[in-house]
């Protein structure tokens, strides 16, 4: 495959991921991510030219990748993968594509409400956009940017990002972009309780993405549409909305947009009354923010089960919502835990002075976010608290002007239910003052309004969709049930084990979708035979095959033995894992026995043509990894991060016939009973670990490539002779 059919193939990854057809979007990726890492290693000879053109291709592969757990929700793997892309980029002087691994980590910081962070990366991204004229990019920029400052509650910022965005969008002619912001400025219309502005911006949106025929971005523009209806009480047309883009989300695999539509469903049947219902979307919603490890949202699910609970659970919840919220900053949901928690001691009669000062301090940050529905909201509880005898400031005169202004502001918005509400306290206020005309005028507005809104065909029409989304959930189990039965009875489970680590392929079929997990402390092995490249030349390619296959296949048993996982060959090179999938604790010793044998091994190989030894160059590092199967059709587990960078370093910058180590492999490695015996290593010392007899020989301090000055060293097997 040469360079341009590799772009074309990440071209059409990138047409994948707009449509929102993910597998398809990581086959493409995965597939050029390592034709590329193929020649890199595997082919001589390159010029400059040749690996600069393959670098930046590898750096765009890495960077789709991130992109696409991006759009499923998985935004560890995700800052991951751009950060090696990052790594690559700086390392070889590729600003464009550094921009675009920045933009990506920023984007996931975003999303994981890391706003300080992202809005670090995002800027450095801009920067480098602004210098380089890339218009599309710097949109994209400007338009994360703004996001950021929607996660802030700074709406006429987030506002003013979004149109500049857009501006370039349509001067670019960018149909995506121009749909992107639409429904980005839509958001903050909707933030600030405009509920009109933002259903015609999202309605357009949505227009545009059924042109571009982007699943993903259908799926959260029908969610945008499905909130609006549920501020303007259409609970059944929110559900509506709100079921389409849950099955959108199913259907492509996008857990954070699964989490996101399971609370939203939740919030409509909490206000339509069904609790029991709606506490079980909000803990569906919480185990998969759980799962993916976003906080920002998992906040907001404990709060969505405190408006669902009883007052003591709701309290806990609500309190553990607002400690979250406030260690991110996320001023527009503490200023909703602040109302929720303050209506809730409202409601129970227990502290109308702490339940005041609540309400207080949310009605603040609702003005200073220009949050209309927010506002309402806050004076009609200020009001109905004025109100109550028991308060220690109670004022009857005070709590019909804050109730006017908050009935007021709800007719503007359009928020039936706070209208409703207020028509009912304003109903209770006169009685209690004997004003009975106006008592009786707001308790007919009340009725008439309540009916209208709760009305028996949306209750109606809420019930027929959990009894048909229970009942597509057991047909769905039903058919996973049926179909592990049948792999079972068939080549499948044979295949996953021989191509996966057992516990994987097990996990595989028992129906885990998406396997990815960071695995703390492992060591990475890359093993390379030395001058293989000039080798081939003087052999013929069945010498080639079959020898290759004969030393793999040794690797292979020996990593049997020791208990490895071998993760790849690329090449000539041999990559292995000493720790994952399964976590050991004595992974560095598994990985120098299995070291030291490879070597003893390789005396049996000669070139049968040549009659040449045959040796290896071996690097070992341990650290930090992220793991996981990557494919759909082909699968394949697969290790990503900077220890597996690092330990390719070690390869690349050791000897023919040598293991070069790390200094955090032998820290490892001479951790004996709590006893460290790194001291002995820089003596140039023979040590005995767990029987293992070992000559560690310190080389210094030297420049590694991308990582600058560390401290290695070569690891042999100590014969008794020194």
């Amino acid at each position: 495959m040469n360079i341009e059919s590799l772009k074309s193939l990440l071209d059409q990854a990138e047409e994948h991921i707009l449509k929102g057809n993910f597998d398809e979007a990581s086959c493409d990726a995965n597939q050029v991510l390592h034709d590329v890492e193929s020649f890199l290693a595997g082919v001589g000879g390159l010029t400059e030219k040749t690996i600069d053109s393959l670098q930046t291709i590898r750096c765009a592969a890495l960077i789709t990748l991130g992109r696409i757990s991006y759009w499923l929700g998985d935004y560890q793997p995700a800052l991951t993968l751009a950060r090696t892309a990052l790594a690559i980029a700086e390392e070889d002087n590729f600003p464009d594509y550094r921009a675009r691994a920045l933009n990506t980590i920023g984007a996931a910081y975003q999303k994981l409400w890391d706003n300080d962070n992202a809005l670090e990366y995002l800027h450095k991204a801009l920067a480098i956009n602004e210098e380089l004229g890339n218009e599309a990019d710097r949109a994209r920029n400007l338009a994360t940017i703004g996001a950021v400052y929607s996660n802030l509650s700074d709406n006429p910022k987030a506002l003013e990002y979004f149109q500049t965005a857009l501006a370039i969008c349509e001067e670019l002619g960018s149909k995506e972009g121009i749909a992107r912001n639409l429904a980005n400025i839509g958001g903050v219309y909707y933030s600030l309780s405009d509920n009109l502005k933002a259903l015609e911006y999202f309605q357009t949106s949505l227009a545009l993405y059924h042109e571009l025929g982007s699943k993903i971005r259908i799926a959260d523009n029908l969610d945008y549409i499905g909130n609006v209806y549920r501020n303007l009480s259409d609970y059944a047309k929110a559900l509506e909305y709100h079921q389409k883009a849950l099955a959108i989300h199913e259907e492509i695999g996008n857990k954070n947009g699964i989490a996101g539509n399971l609370h939203n469903i939740g919030l409509v049947y909490t206000e339509l009354g069904y609790k029991s219902e709606a506490l079980d979307y909000f803990h569906k919603a919480m185990a998969i923010n759980e799962e993916t490890g976003n906080k920002a949202w998992l906040a907001i699910n404990l709060a969505g089960i405190g408006l669902a609970s009883d007052y003591q659970k709701s309290m806990e919840y609500l309190h553990k919502s607002l400690a979250i919220n406030e260690e991110l900053g996320n001023k527009d949901v503490i200023a909703n835990n602040l109302t929720n928690i303050g209506w809730g001691m409202c409601q129970n009669k227990s502290d109308y002075s702490q339940a005041f000062e609540y309400m207080q301090r949310a009605l603040t940050l609702y003005e200073e976010a220009e949050s209309m529905e927010g506002i309402a909201r806050n004076l009609s509880n200020i009001g109905i608290v004025y109100s109550a005898r028991e308060f220690a400031d109670y004022n009857p005169v005070r709590a019909e002007e804050y109730l006017l202004n908050s009935l007021a502001m709800s007719r503007e918005i359009g928020n039936k239910k706070i209208e409703y509400e207020v028509y009912q306290y304003l109903a209770e206020l006169y009685k209690n003052e004997k004003r009975w005309e106006e008592a009786h005028k707001y308790l007919e507005q009340f009725i008439a309004l309540e009916k209208e809104t709760l009305s028996e065909e949306a209750k109606h029409k809420a019930v027929l969709m959990e009894q048909r989304r229970q009942a597509e959930e057991r047909e769905k189990e039903i058919a996973i049930a049926k179909a592990a039965t049948e792999a079972k009875h068939q080549a499948t489970e044979q295949l996953l084990h021989n191509v996966l680590p057992r516990s994987i392929a097990d996990k595989m079929l028992d129906g885990t979708k998406l396997i990815a997990e960071k695995i703390p402390s492992v060591s990475v092995m890359f093993a390379d035979i030395v001058n293989f490249t000039k080798l081939s030349q003087r052999i013929t390619p069945e010498e080639l095959v079959e020898g290759l296959d004969r030393i793999f296949s040794s690797f292979d048993s020996l990593a049997e033995k020791y208990g490895l996982e071998k993760i790849k060959t690329i090449g000539d090179a041999y990559m292995v894992v000493s720790g994952a999938p399964l976590p050991r604790p004595d992974h560095a010793e598994a990985m120098a026995h299995f070291a030291l044998e490879m070597m003893e091994s390789m005396k049996e190989f000669r070139s049968i043509s040549t009659g040449e030894e045959i040796q290896l160059r071996i690097g070992i590092h341990s650290g930090e990894v992220v793991a996981g199967v990557i494919g759909k059709k082909k699968f394949a587990y697969d290790l990503w991060g900077d220890a597996v960078n690092t330990a390719s370093r070690m390869e690349s910058h050791g000897e023919a016939g040598k293991i070069h180590v790390s200094e955090e492999f032998l820290k490892k490695l001479l951790m004996v009973n709590g006893e460290w015996l790194i001291d002995d290593a820089d003596n140039f010392s023979s040590l005995t670990i767990n029987h293992l007899p070992l000559t560690i020989i310190p080389r210094g301090e030297m420049a590694i490539k991308g990582k600058g000055m560390m401290k290695t060293y070569f690891l042999e097997r100590f014969d008794g002779n020194g």
